[in-house]
């Protein structure tokens, strides 16, 4: 079972004990620097992966040049990522919140880049033929139904399970990372990881806007979090930038 298996289990159980009243919707505006400037028409082409990079990442000669570690990390990532999109979109029909709809999207080219390495590498695909909402993951499935049972109590609700999928996706892919010598996986790992960085400033400045509550940090460190949501949203490039987890998670229970 992943991180984000085992932490947001945890935090759907907790916050299923609190209500929240949704406040009225306000606009999205787009202010100078930090969360507050990210609009939620900008989250689509922020964090496309770079294909012609990975396409000039050595080519495998075999599938048994992956390690088990690196195999079930490939497989679990397609799955999260398409539990990520497929949250999105159901909040998307329930809340009508353009935030959604358009992280969503951006999930689903995260879900095209690690399915990349899937086909590189001649793995199966864990994701082959399920609809919205089907996981083949007994974990990610059981994940999945609580979460959208927990996000229709109320926006803020929505908007806060949306930030804690981010940050537990920022930590897996750290894990992950720490997992693999190989280029072409640790390019696509990375900017996932800076995708995730995104979303995370989407849904809290949504957050803010939407509500006027302040989001507080469920799983990264505050320091961490703090340099994730005081830069500005990243465009262009791979690599790892200023933000990352760096081991500074909070896990479960912690």
């Amino acid at each position: 079972m992943g991180l984000l298996t085992v932490a947001l289990l945890t935090i759907v159980g907790l916050s299923a004990c609190a209500t929240t009243e949704t406040t009225a919707a306000q606009p999205i505006t787009q202010a100078d620097g930090g969360a507050d400037s990210i609009d939620a028409v900008d989250i689509d082409t922020s964090v496309n992966i770079d294909q012609a990079s990975l396409n000039q990442t050595p080519a495998p000669i075999s599938m048994s040049a992956l390690s088990e570690v690196e195999s079930e990390g490939i497989l679990y990532m397609r799955e999260e990522e398409k539990l990520a999109r497929d949250v999105y979109l159901t909040l998307y029909k329930r809340w009508e919140l353009p935030v959604f709809q358009n992280i969503a999207n951006s999930e689903q080219t995260h879900m095209d880049a690690v399915l990349s390495l899937i086909e590189r590498y001649g793995l199966d695909d864990p994701a082959a033929g399920n609809d919205v909402g089907a996981f083949t993951n007994p974990d990610l499935q059981a994940l999945y139904d609580q979460l959208i049972d927990q996000s229709s109590a109320s926006l803020a609700d929505a908007l806060r399970v949306g930030g804690a999928i981010e940050e537990i996706d920022i930590l897996d892919l750290e894990e992950r990372l720490g997992q693999t010598d190989k280029a072409d996986i640790q390019l696509v790992y990375e900017s996932l990881m800076k995708g995730s960085r995104n979303h995370l400033r989407a849904f809290v400045s949504t957050l803010e806007q939407q509500t006027g509550e302040s989001y507080q940090p469920q799983y990264l460190s505050q320091d961490v979090y703090d340099a994730i949501i005081n830069r500005a949203i990243e465009r262009g490039g791979n690599g790892r930038g200023n933000g990352q987890g760096n081991g500074q998670g909070r896990r479960a229970g912690q």
